[in-house]
């Protein structure tokens, strides 16, 4: 199948997400979709696939013009997506999922599982994609989970595969897993459309690369430029994809996990047994597949979740179940996972958020009455020595990009005293340029002798920044590594594998 984009544009508002982009996927091709996070590309995808109609331009399948409805006329039309967050019933079984909609059926209208079992071992079979269909979804890994996803999509003799970043989740193993899979369907003649911002694993697939930014085509390129050239293709400008760290001299221990209980809120235990330190003048990253009991375990660092029990110690006070005030008073500074839900109030100012934690304190405020004045000057000086970009420090949060979000979080946190600096997804949704600052602050703390604790799903984050590795898996940690260890070798402690852990 041979797919067009020809001049589309897509708007919300006065807001252009889509403008007048041009896009040519020829049979049995990955082309990979490269941008940043808010570039345009689900919202493109979403138009191939029926879910938006676009304002401007047409869609060519093998030179015949189409104008989707909606995804059943896409799906009908040989295209199949995979979306970020699978759109699976977790109680179905392999099966029922991938027949969902379009059931076998039997006397009565009852599901026939005999012949849908049939078809998934068929499918299975012919694409490599090998899944039991007995299983029932939510017991499934999530790189399972994916293929029972692709397997859906094949079933309704999808030619053309949209992969939206289908790696977000995934082990290395079965990231590799997921490679093999779409050089096997490519080979088999079908077309893959995949969307990422992840360098590495572009280079690894594409045929083509098509980088868009702020909702333009840039260029389309072939995987022999380098990761610095997409990635300054990426963001307009030139990018340091290295972090640069240097031997520290190690202090004391500053935050200490013993035997760590935390329940989630089903009242299952999801952090159980956790023991942990972090040192002055040094790096610990969290490293695991999203969903192992690393959010539960930040929330029991920062108060906002209870710990059932053993103990959490900051600097030798012990601060288990103490309150965020408290904790934060003893000197946590702390980015959290979801930045507009957990580290900001979108509708406050950005000099506002900038002293949420001291707000009534001196000298932002007074015998109870704030000291605007002295809110103004420590919102300009932030803002100009973290280089947030905003019209006014007093434009809301909420008009501000991800990444100079993310900045203000990070700003606040680091402009007071600390002895322990955590922060979980730190560049969760940022663009290779946010990452880069981000990264440079984090280890500019490290430098100056703080105790870091870094929780983070991107491996290459992790190996990048850690100067110790700790995994975790079903709520435990497998493992404590140096960075220098191989990729297998973490991606198997992300499993579930298990090793002798070394301080």
């Amino acid at each position: 199948m041979r797919v067009e984009l020809k001049g589309i544009t897509k708007r919300f508002g006065s807001f252009t997400a889509n403008d007048q982009i041009n896009l040519v996927v020829e049979p049995g091709e990955i082309h990979c979709l490269l941008g940043e996070n808010g570039a345009g590309k689900s919202t493109l995808m979403n138009v191939l696939f029926g879910l938006l109609r676009a304002e401007e331009g047409e869609i060519l399948i093998d030179g015949k013009p189409v104008n989707f409805a909606n995804s059943g006329e896409a799906v009908r039309s040989g295209i199949g997506m995979v979306h970020q967050h699978f759109m699976l019933v977790p109680v179905f079984t392999a099966a029922e999922n991938v027949v969902l909609g379009f059931e076998p059926t039997k006397s009565f209208n009852r599901l026939d599982h005999k012949t849908a079992n049939a078809q998934i071992h068929e499918l299975s079979q012919k694409f490599g994609l090998d899944v039991d269909p007995d299983a029932v979804v939510e017991n499934l890994s999530v790189g399972l989970q994916q293929r029972v996803e692709i397997l859906k999509a094949l079933s309704h003799d999808a030619e053309l595969l949209i992969l939206d970043e289908p790696t977000a989740v995934l082990t290395p193993q079965e990231i590799e897993a997921l490679m093999e899979i779409m050089r096997s369907l490519a080979k088999d003649g079908k077309s893959i459309l995949f969307i990422t911002h992840k360098l590495k694993e572009v280079r690894a697939v594409a045929d083509v690369i098509t980088v868009i930014r702020q909702g333009r085509v840039i260029d389309s390129v072939r995987p022999t430029e380098t990761e610095g050239q997409l990635a300054s293709l990426m963001v307009g400008r030139e990018v340091n994809l290295t972090v640069q760290k240097e031997a520290t001299q190690l202090g004391d221990t500053v935050l200490e996990l013993r035997d760590v209980v935390v329940r989630d809120d089903r009242g299952l235990a999801v952090v159980n047994g956790v023991s942990l330190d972090v040192r002055a003048g040094e790096i610990v990253a969290l490293a695991g597949v999203q969903g192992n009991g690393q959010t539960e375990l930040a929330e029991a660092i920062s108060g906002l979740r209870s710990v059932e029990s053993g103990s959490i110690t900051l600097r030798g006070q012990n601060i288990t179940n103490l309150s965020p005030r408290e904790i934060l008073d003893a000197g946590l500074g702390h980015v959290p996972e979801d930045r507009q839900r957990d580290g900001l109030v979108l509708s406050m100012s950005v000099a506002d958020n900038l002293v949420l934690n001291t707000p009534r304190r001196a000298p932002f405020a007074r015998r109870g009455t704030r000291n605007l004045s002295a809110v103004a000057s420590n919102a300009t000086e932030l803002v100009q020595r973290f280089d947030i970009r905003t019209s006014s420090v007093e434009s809301t949060a909420s008009s501000l990009s991800g990444g100079n979000q993310q900045k203000v979080i990070v700003a606040r946190e680091l402009s007071r005293p600390l002895t322990c600096f955590m922060a979980s997804q730190p560049t969760r949704g940022l663009d290779v340029g946010s990452i880069e600052y981000v990264h440079r602050q984090i280890v500019n703390q490290r430098n100056e002798g703080l105790g870091v604790f870094i929780i983070s799903s991107e491996l290459d984050e992790v190996v990048a920044l850690g100067d110790r590795i700790a995994v975790m898996f079903a709520g435990k940690i497998t493992g404590i590594v140096d960075p220098s260890a191989s990729r297998e070798d973490i991606g198997l402690l992300m499993a579930g594998a298990t090793m002798v852990s070394h301080d």
